[in-house]
């Protein structure tokens, strides 16, 4: 997956996201449909989303609906302060 805008998606992001449209389709349109809720309606996905703090800042992890442990992990960084995807993978709850 490419990023037309180069900044939506960090790196690693963009990486995880080709290999899991390799892997799974379904499963990257799954994940595909909350990145779009994280750009288009914030507000309504750190509802969903519990936060993680790092040395970096918090960071969101939005569960991808019946494909539990696979989380969207997303920022509000940068100097825009616009959402960005920052990684999909499993992570466990808690």
């Amino acid at each position: 997956m490419h990023d037309p805008e180069g900044d939506g998606f960090s790196e690693v992001a963009d990486e995880q996201l080709d290999r899991l449209e390799e892997v799974d389709p379904d499963a990257f349109h799954d994940v595909l449909l909350l990145c779009t809720l994280v750009f288009d309606r914030p507000e309504r996905a750190q509802a969903m989303s519990s936060a993680i703090t790092t040395t970096r800042g918090i960071v969101m992890r939005l569960p991808v609906p019946g494909r539990s442990p696979l989380k969207v992990f997303w920022t509000t960084h940068g100097d825009d302060g616009n959402p960005r995807i920052e990684a999909v993978l499993d992570h466990p709850a808690g």
